[in-house]
């Protein structure tokens, strides 16, 4: 009984060990799957706060173009 016993441990020692490693890689796996859904989503908030005020004062400079254009306007007239 005793071989048969030291046997099974011996198994059931190296299936843990391969379960480890998978858990491990697994572990691993998530981290990054985290790490670049994170990076995929605050990058671009980044940029959309540089962004953001850029297009607002092109937006701005157009309209102030469009208005001075409209008092040239009814000035002429």
């Amino acid at each position: 009984m005793e071989p048969d016993l030291a046997a099974q441990l011996s198994a059931l020692q190296q299936k843990v060990d391969a379960m480890y490693a998978s858990v491990e890689k697994l572990r691993k796996y998530f981290l990054w799957t985290g790490i670049i859904s994170v990076a995929l989503f605050v990058l671009p908030l980044i940029g959309l706060v540089f962004a953001i005020p850029a297009f607002l004062n092109t937006y701005s400079q157009i309209d102030s173009i469009g208005s001075s254009y409209d008092t040239l306007n009814s000035l002429t007239q």
